[in-house]
């Protein structure tokens, strides 16, 4: 396919999220990369974001697709729209970018993915807790063996009350099952299990879990509790929700915990800040001077989502499409990360152990 051979072009199919303005900050720091539209159906909200940026905007994602000096696609449709959009996209010759969890069931994602290969483009999900420093200190940990084997991770993701999806009709589909798939389960949850399924280099075999509608009433659950097994044999819990006050620093309560045979370790991450610290237990003999160890992570500052990290995933898509190469993380990873929700919501309304169902997707040009 066709790329500007000078700088990347993007173009940014839906704004009513709450994440495309604050990708618009880390692409203007990105010299490879220029964003070119903006495609938004929503004439008010198009109108003034066009106005305040100074970008080309346009009703119909068509008309993005449609330019010769797009190479990149960046969608932030409704869960549900994603999949046709995605789709589109490649076939355009589109390289794309979906905002996780990418769509409102797995089943989309295949028909992403089997329509980047039959395209050959790239298909990516900003998983962007795998480019924090903090947690690639951990995965170097993990690889060197630092912890033995890990036998045990625990995951906190509680963020604040849905209303912030409400504020200014900004994201309101959030709390629609049919449009979004689910609450923070399906919205957040796959952020911590696409970091374990990295940080083990395992898949996720079997679930059980529970969701919980008490705290906002609402047709997606507020809250979701979860049991992971891995295939060499780790457990992970998962406590995923909409739950913290408005009071609550950075309007998030996170925590990641493993435990191994010879050591363990626990991060509480700074969203988007640049001070982070890593709290370390190990019984190797390389430590037994000094067995407790907090290692400081002092980060970049950098604005936009998810601040360095977000930075450094953008940065890297950018420089492998631009290389001919695939993105680290690929449709697949977002794939096996929406299996594993779909399970626990199997899980929890039959109150039984469900196996995760890997399917491979289907190869370019099957039915």
């Amino acid at each position: 396919m066709s790329m500007s051979t000078e700088t990347l072009g993007v173009g940014i199919i839906g704004l009513h999220h709450l994440h495309p303005l604050d990708y618009l900050t880390h692409f203007n720091t990105i010299p490879e990369a220029e964003v070119r539209i903006i495609a938004e159906a929503d004439t008010s909200l198009r109108q003034q974001v066009g106005a305040h940026t100074g970008i080309a905007v346009c009703a119909a994602y068509d008309d993005v697709l449609a330019r010769q000096d797009v190479d990149l696609v960046v969608i932030f449709l409704p869960h549900a729209e994603c999949p046709e959009a995605a789709v589109e996209a490649a076939r355009a010759g589109k390289h794309v970018i979906v905002e996780k969890p990418m769509a409102a069931t797995s089943g989309g994602i295949r028909q992403m993915i089997q329509a980047a290969t039959a395209a050959g483009v790239c298909l990516t999900a900003p998983y962007c807790w795998r480019c924090h420093p903090a947690a690639r200190q951990i995965k170097t940990l993990v690889d060197d063996g630092m912890l033995g084997r890990v036998v045990a991770l625990e995951g906190r993701c509680a963020a604040g009350s849905p209303r912030r999806y409400l504020a200014n009709d900004i994201s309101p589909w959030l709390l629609d099952k049919a449009m979004a798939g689910g609450g923070p389960l399906h919205n957040l949850g796959p952020h911590w299990i696409d970091l374990f399924r990295w940080l083990l280099d395992e898949e996720v075999e079997s679930v059980t879990g529970m969701v919980s509608h008490a705290q906002h009433q609402l047709e997606v659950e507020d809250a979701g509790f979860a049991l992971l097994r891995f295939a060499g044999g780790a457990t992970a819990a998962l406590d995923i929700s909409y739950s913290v006050p408005d009071a609550y620093p950075a309007g998030r309560d996170l925590f990641i915990g493993l435990r191994g045979t010879e050591g363990a370790l626990s991060w509480s991450p700074a969203w988007g800040g640049t001070a982070d610290e890593i709290f370390v237990c190990s019984g190797r003999a390389e430590m037994a001077d000094a067995p407790v160890r907090r290692l400081q992570i002092e980060s970049r500052h950098v604005g936009g989502y998810g601040g360095i990290a977000g930075l450094t995933y953008l940065s890297s898509v950018i420089g492998d499409v631009r290389a001919g190469r695939q993105p680290a993380i690929t449709g697949l990873d977002g794939l096996r990360a929406l299996e594993v929700v779909e399970a626990v919501y199997q899980a929890a309304e039959s109150g039984k152990a469900v196996p995760v169902r890997q399917e491979v997707p289907p190869a370019a040009g099957s039915a």
